[in-house]
């Protein structure tokens, strides 16, 4: 008798500790948002530095549900001149009511030739936008400030796709 119920303990116990509560009788509203993977587009701004128009791309691939890896790429339209850079940042969204805030920095390599000289730098990105947080396409805009060689602000705005 003491075997008996000593086996009948030990499976009512793990049953205990591995059953959960029903999803139906929960109160709290579950989060509609998933990150299934990464996102892409386009985005166009303008360099208030520079005075520039820039278009380029980017890449949003999350690492945990409020952080993402997100390097970006612009081409600037200056006259006489090219120039480009590659941004390699990462996003926090910190936790608010609908989660479309981010904020985030990064690194910015920036390449410049013009009249057969050319020149690069490396700066520090300090970035926040807003981001649209629902469907398959997001649209955003964002500020982003490059501190270094000479500071640089830019806003922008795009559109992400998953």
């Amino acid at each position: 008798m003491n075997r008996w119920a000593s086996r009948v303990s030990v499976v009512l116990l793990l049953l205990a500790l591995t059953a959960s509560t029903a999803n139906a009788q929960r109160r709290v509203r579950r989060r509609s948002i998933v990150n299934n993977g990464p996102r892409y587009g386009p985005h166009i701004g303008y360099n208030f530095d520079a005075k520039a128009v820039l278009l380029g791309a980017q890449l949003s691939w999350p690492i945990v549900p409020s952080v993402d890896l997100y390097p970006t790429f612009d081409y600037y339209f200056v006259s006489g001149a090219s120039a480009w850079a590659l941004n390699f940042d990462v996003k926090y969204r910190p936790p608010t009511r609908y989660d479309a805030w981010y904020l985030g920095g990064g690194l910015n390599y920036l390449h410049g030739s013009s009249a057969g000289a050319s020149g690069h730098s490396t700066n520090l990105n300090l970035l926040t936008g807003l981001e649209g947080r629902r469907g398959r396409a997001r649209p955003y805009v964002e500020g982003k400030f490059m501190i270094g060689n000479g500071s640089a602000f830019q806003l922008l705005g795009g559109i992400s796709w998953r």
